[in-house]
């Protein structure tokens, strides 16, 4: 499928804790997100995934984003792979890309 939106953002690494590890994500800004919710809602799959694809540091994947509905955004997963690819960590500010 061909992606049509592009959205470009800052945003920093974050870790959710759970008693196992823990997913590491990055918060679309809010006004992003509603824009997105907008236009694209009727494509979201369960649990709010919504298909893109994404770059971090000239790295590029396909990938979902998830709506947080006690946020109101969009949280993009970063696997471990990206992460060490991309070196990655939580305190750095990262440019970001999502197509849809």
């Amino acid at each position: 499928m061909s992606r049509k939106f592009l959205y470009t953002f800052s945003g920093k690494l974050w870790q959710y804790q759970a008693p196992k590890g823990g997913w590491y994500f990055i918060s679309l800004p809010i006004e992003m997100s509603k824009e997105i919710r907008e236009i694209f809602q009727h494509q979201e799959e369960g649990w709010g995934r919504l298909k893109v694809n994404a770059e971090i540091s000239g790295i590029k994947w396909d990938t979902a984003i998830w709506y947080d509905s006690i946020k109101a955004t969009y949280l993009l997963p970063i696997k471990s792979e990206i992460r060490k690819k991309s070196m990655l960590n939580l305190e750095n500010l990262l440019e970001i890309k999502i197509s849809i």
